[in-house]
């Protein structure tokens, strides 16, 4: 038992050491916080842009303060691609890809180009209805995990900028 609790005890001691620290400390307080509070998202079109938008938007806890620094600027490539035929040619699979370039802007200069993607299977069944709805269903979870890679990489860049000055 008392070897147990030493190691115990020697390895919460090591942690201090990994480099590890927190992205998000200090809360809604914090610097990368406050920097994400500072980002104002560029209207994207079509209905991809339009949840891709809300969903960062919902992410980055928009304030609307008007005291916005930089300017996110996305590009979407939505694609529904059928394969997965039978023999009588009908579509039996649909592959739905959704990619993004964003830049993120400070003033005139872009200080982040990248890009995000993801993509889902969907099953085409005999139901026209079941088949839409699989495909508006995948596009939200869709825009649901590109604003997710999106705000992670602006997190990490905020805190690499914050820790640069």
């Amino acid at each position: 038992m008392k070897l147990r609790l030493a190691l115990l005890l020697a390895a919460t001691l090591t942690l201090p050491g990994c480099g590890l620290k927190p992205l998000y400390s200090g809360g809604s307080q914090g610097a990368v916080a406050q920097s994400l509070n500072g980002v104002e998202v560029a209207p994207i079109a079509g209905k991809a842009g339009w949840l891709v938008r809300n969903a960062i938007n919902d992410r980055l806890a928009a304030s609307g303060s008007g005291q916005n620094r930089y300017r996110l600027e996305i590009e979407l490539d939505d694609q529904l691609i059928g394969f997965g035929v039978r023999n009588d040619n009908a579509v039996t699979r649909e592959r739905r890809t959704l990619r993004a370039r964003y830049k993120l802007i400070d003033g005139s200069t872009v200080v982040l180009d990248a890009t995000a993607g993801s993509d889902a299977g969907i099953d085409v069944v005999s139901s026209e209805y079941a088949t839409i709805a699989a495909e508006q269903t995948a596009l939200e979870n869709l825009a649901n995990e590109i604003a997710d890679q999106i705000v992670t990489r602006l997190a990490l860049y905020a805190q690499r900028t914050q820790a640069g000055q």
